[in-house]
């Protein structure tokens, strides 16, 4: 396991201990590039119409479709740690 593996499964830990839940935004920017960090380009077919958060979650993780699972990783715990911070 890579430092920075380590590294982003110790962000995916800490953000659990997080004092207050972040905004819909963050939240989302979390979910897709903690999606993007562990299993690459989002796959499968987007959630119906009526499923919002579900096509929400979909749409912000097809945005990152091309990054890097080691930039995503990157990009996840910095933005945890500025959370945390």
């Amino acid at each position: 396991m890579t430092d920075l593996r380590r590294e982003f499964d110790q962000a995916a830990e800490d953000i659990q201990r997080l004092g207050q839940r972040p905004d819909n935004d963050t939240l989302l920017k979390l979910y897709a590039l903690y999606k993007q960090g562990s299993e690459g380009d989002v796959r499968g077919d987007q959630p119906g119409f009526f499923d919002f958060v579900g096509t929400a979650k979909y749409e912000a993780w097809a945005k990152l479709r091309g990054v890097s699972e080691d930039e995503a990783m990157q990009r996840y715990i910095e933005l945890v740690q500025e959370l945390l911070s």
